[in-house]
């Protein structure tokens, strides 16, 4: 296997195949700077482009954004309070105190460099796990993949923070409207009223930037205020926050582990990551009253987090074929296209190669994604010193394109503006959206295999062993949910206005 890697490495740095991964990397990164866009967007535009592409050359571009996004979604969150992507959210709590205290180059060089490490230590770990996941991973059949998705939907109950009934029954309402369309096993369409729009179901991308998007826009345009003396202040104090970054490794190691860890639970998302790595660096620490004041450890905990969940995430989407967000999903979407088919067959020695160099973009690209940060920290800082009421008009016409150009109908910004209604509905009702967004996402290849199953094994394949372990874990997931107090939904999952 390690000749394997070395050769997917030596075929990373061809002219070509960089030139990709540096493309994917510069948009990753323009789409990371737009808060309410995010990676899904960006993949989904240059979707189009990766059919009849070199395999290793469209998992470069598409990588290439994937890691970007997740770095330069910081500039926006330390700057102006407002995170560049859901996963960005927890961010804001230390990142803008310390840019109004006048220390955001400290906040963005620690983050920077907590998130190359976080993204290189993701990488290490999709590479190690292969080996050890090869034998298990072929052995798995539709009722262990049912069961599977079945645990990711599980995990609302860690996303709705106490309130399990509300979260599950957000869940629940993400599947039935993924169920839209033709049905997976039947000639049957359902719940499309007779509209030959929905016949197809609805698109994931549109889906999450409707649900997450169009109410941060409501909120960049009821607070329009940029700070404005950052771009004064930002050059100074940057390497102090990598030095910051050095100084803590147990606290770098320990938020990479827990997002690689997550990050493979199918459906749990960066946002959720984000916060349950934040709030932990709060619990374990001693010292918590600086946290959501401006401690430098709560920029660096759910950084190194965001960027190490990428890898984590891309075990269950690459071995089982199971998204584990909307970004994974998009890729799932960019390998079929090139003619790989997602699950066992991907892990198996005629695919392998395509994998590692997977694993080797997502190390190259976040050091590329730091380096580039780093060098245009002023110009950045320019541009998202931008008024919100100046600002949304132009990211509105951003996603409204990017969800046009997925159907190429008026329909879908007609959708985009009904399901933004509902997640503006969700940011003030408490309930969570990314528990709806697990739901969608996981509702199809639940189904899929749930029909699978029950054609070949009839009943029979509710007692098989990896079944049965699989329960468990579920009831043991929904019984930590249901036992966390219940408290107010966190500000982040809903994208944080600064206050």
């Amino acid at each position: 296997m390690l000749d394997i890697a070395l050769e997917a490495l030596a075929g990373l740095f061809t002219p070509e195949r960089l030139g990709w991964l540096l493309l994917g990397v510069l948009v990753g990164l323009v789409v990371g700077l737009i808060p309410g866009l995010g990676g899904v967007a960006g993949m989904s535009l240059l979707l189009p482009f990766v059919y009849g592409m070199d395999p290793h050359s469209a998992m470069a571009l598409m990588i290439g954004i994937m890691a970007a996004n997740h770095t330069s979604d910081t500039f926006p969150a330390v700057l102006v309070g407002v995170p560049g992507s859901a996963g960005a959210g927890a961010t804001v709590m230390d990142g803008y105190p310390l840019a109004k205290q006048g220390q955001a180059g400290r906040a963005l060089g620690a983050s920077f460099t907590a998130s190359m490490l976080g993204g290189i230590f993701g990488a290490a770990v999709l590479f190690a796990v292969l080996p050890l996941f090869r034998p298990l991973i072929l052995a798995f059949g539709s009722p262990e993949l049912f069961m599977l998705t079945m645990l990711g939907i599980s995990t609302v109950a860690i996303l709705a923070r106490g309130a399990v009934a509300k979260g599950l029954l957000a869940a629940l309402f993400g599947m039935l409207l993924s169920t839209v369309g033709s049905a997976p096993a039947s000639p049957d369409y359902r719940y499309t009223f007779g509209s030959p729009y929905l016949t197809d179901g609805l698109p994931i991308a549109m889906v999450a930037m409707a649900i997450f998007a169009i109410p941060e826009f409501v909120d960049l345009l009821r607070r329009n205020k940029p700070i404005s003396d950052v771009t004064a202040r930002i050059t100074a104090g940057r390497l102090e926050g990598a030095r910051d970054t050095l100084r803590h490794p147990g606290l770098v190691l320990r938020s990479s582990g827990l997002g690689a860890l997550l990050g493979a639970i199918p459906g749990v998302g960066g946002s959720a990551i984000n916060w349950i790595v934040y709030g932990l660096t709060a619990r374990l620490s001693k010292d918590r009253s600086r946290f959501g004041k401006g401690d430098i450890r709560g920029v660096i905990a759910p950084e190194a987090a965001n960027n190490s969940m990428e890898g984590g995430q891309l075990i269950p989407a690459l071995m089982f074929g199971i998204p584990g967000s909307g970004v994974t999903a998009v890729l799932l979407g960019g390998l079929i296209l090139v003619g790989i088919q997602p699950g066992p067959e991907l892990v198996s020695d005629a695919n392998l190669p395509v994998v590692l160099t997977i694993v080797w973009s997502l190390v190259v690209a976040n050091i590329l994604a730091t380096a580039i940060c780093f060098s245009l920290r002023n110009f950045v800082a320019k541009l998202c010193l931008i008024p919100g009421r100046r600002l949304v008009p132009f990211l509105f016409v951003a996603v409204a394109l990017a969800v046009y150009q997925t159907t190429q109908t008026w329909a879908d910004i007609a959708m985009l503006l009904i399901l933004g209604l509902f997640g503006w509905f969700a940011v003030h009702s408490g309930w969570s959206r990314a528990a709806f967004v697990v739901g969608f996402v996981l509702g199809p290849p639940a189904e899929r295999y749930l029909w699978i199953s029950m054609a070949r094994y009839d009943l029979s394949w509710l007692v098989r062993p990896g079944v049965i372990l699989i329960a468990v874990a579920i009831l043991g997931v929904l019984l930590a949910g249901s036992l966390r107090k219940e408290r107010p939904p966190v500000r982040d999952e809903v994208l944080v206005s600064a206050r």
